[in-house]
């Protein structure tokens, strides 16, 4: 082995890919390793030797590994496959930051890929390149009050880690299968959003590689254009690598009441009145399949306490009008509460349906008429569509405190939280087809009606949308794309630019 060859297999990044030339994506044949312009790769032609040559500068090891590269290709949405040309797993920021700069010189397309829970192919790079966060999960030190984390821990990672000092981030994800940067790069919603904003509202700074490979450090106070842009800004300027998160005390267990109503403006009375009180720590509500041909209403709620305090039901119930005849009461530790999304992940694997299509749709509704944007949006849909273990969640929350630019409200100080929770029985692609169909149709009534996108959701979008989407604040996100991201590399699944 010589001794270039030995300090790149030192150099902790591993890069699996399946190089092909430009006609195609052919796995490439394993070959004799021979020496081309001072590196070593197996034998090959041309402008395909040459780009293997401009990579070996950031790899420790470059091979062929098709599972890789088609784990890339896919997402937890499953509608869509686009297969990179390579997937990288970095061992460091450094390691990104090579790999961008590789990127630049070939002229390859960059996403990174948290834990793969995208709907709509956001976090691939068709013929591109794939950096695979997962590795860089570690906890790196939890203060008295925040947490350096790397982007690629998952939130039930972070809490697990924070939770042995009594803490907790104030906003967590309802399914902590996802990833820290993943998040931050979206908004990240949970059920304590109606108090307390979005994740994104609680970041106190970011470690990011832009686009052109350059680390910096950023915050409020420093390159705040680029603090900016990378919360909730699709990751389109630069890859978050890693995050300071705030930390507040954690509670030590969860009473969670599950209350129905008959109708929809039942149900939207009493969620602005528990809002408005701030009656719950968590306040959120679902329309569900009734399973004959109707729909039933829910309104969920969560007060957390210590064991000392717990709270009083009578007092709780007595406010709300739902039928506390059929009310579900739970009460779980902190901890167990945040994981009980786990349970409904096991059962829908258990029924083959955690790897069907996922069609889902995410909006923000106005205040002043989100009951009948939300009728209208039933009118289009069926139990059927839904699924048995589908739902439409409806919930309001406050929006005037939001820290975030570039997360999208509507006008006024509350919105609803309208999600379209798709779990079909079948993964018949003519059905996934008209449910995709009909996201966009309601997607566009959503717009006409003052409402906005969660951009999480399954839906074709061109620049135009993107533009509209993000209303005033587009020419900051453009221009800081133009300055972090000069060659338009990174993060294609979108479709901004």
């Amino acid at each position: 082995m010589t001794t270039n060859r030995r300090a790149l297999l030192g150099a902790g990044l591993c890069v699996t890919a399946a190089f092909a030339s430009r006609a195609g994506l052919g796995a490439m044949p394993a070959q004799a390793p021979v020496q081309v312009q001072g590196c070593e790769w197996p034998a090959a032609s041309g402008e395909l030797r040459q780009y293997a040559c401009d990579w070996l500068p950031v790899a420790g090891a470059l091979g062929d590994d098709g599972d890789d590269r088609a784990a890339a290709s896919r997402d937890f949405g499953n509608i869509v496959q686009r297969p990179p040309r390579a997937v990288v797993k970095p061992a460091s920021a450094t390691d990104i930051s090579s790999a961008l700069r590789a990127a630049g010189r070939s002229g390859q397309k960059v996403a990174a890929r948290g834990q793969g829970h995208s709907t709509y192919g956001r976090a691939m790079a068709e013929g591109g390149v794939v950096i695979d966060m997962s590795g860089l999960n570690a906890i790196h030190r939890i203060g008295a009050d925040h947490i350096v984390v790397d982007a690629g821990a998952t939130w039930e990672r972070v809490l697990e880690a924070t939770l042995a000092h009594g803490l907790t981030p104030p906003v967590l994800t309802n399914y902590l299968g996802l990833s820290v940067g993943g998040t931050i790069a979206v908004g990240g919603i949970g059920g304590s959003t109606s108090r307390h904003g979005m994740q994104t509202d609680h970041v106190l700074e970011l470690d990011i590689v832009t686009g052109s490979g350059e680390p910096l450090t950023c915050s409020r106070g420093s390159n705040a254009d680029l603090f900016d842009a990378a919360r909730a800004g699709l990751a389109q300027c630069g890859l978050i690598t890693r995050a300071t998160l705030k930390l507040v005390r954690a509670p030590e267990r969860v009473r969670r009441y599950q209350l129905f109503y008959q109708d929809l403006a039942s149900l939207a009375v009493d969620q602005r009145r528990a809002l408005q009180a701030d009656r719950f720590d968590q306040l959120q509500g679902a329309i569900l399949p009734d399973g004959k041909s109707g729909w039933r209403y829910q309104l969920e709620g969560a007060l957390f306490y210590d064991k000392a305090s717990p709270p009083d039901d009578n007092t709780v119930f007595a406010s709300l009008s739902g039928n506390r005849e059929t009310a579900v009461v739970t009460d779980l530790t902190y901890h167990d509460d945040a994981l009980a999304f786990a349970k409904l992940e096991a059962l829908l694997r258990s029924k083959g349906l955690w790897s069907n299509p996922h069609p889902w749709l995410f909006t923000f509704l106005p205040n002043v008429n989100a009951e009948q944007v939300a009728d209208e949006i039933l009118g289009r849909l069926s139990g059927e569509d839904i699924g048995q273990l589908g739902r439409v969640t409806f919930y309001p929350l406050r929006t005037r405190a939001s820290g975030t630019l570039l997360v999208r409200w509507p006008e006024g100080g509350v919105a609803f939280c309208c999600n379209i929770v798709h779990m079909p029985a079948s993964a018949d692609p003519a059905q996934v087809d008209r449910l995709l169909a009909n996201n966009r149709l309601i997607y566009d009534r959503v717009v006409d009606a003052g409402g906005v996108l969660y951009p999480v959701s399954a839906l074709p979008m061109t620049p135009q949308d993107w533009e509209h989407h993000f209303g005033p604040a587009w020419p900051k996100l453009r221009e800081a794309r133009r300055r972090y991201d000069p060659l338009g590399l990174l993060t294609p699944g979108y479709n901004l630019f």
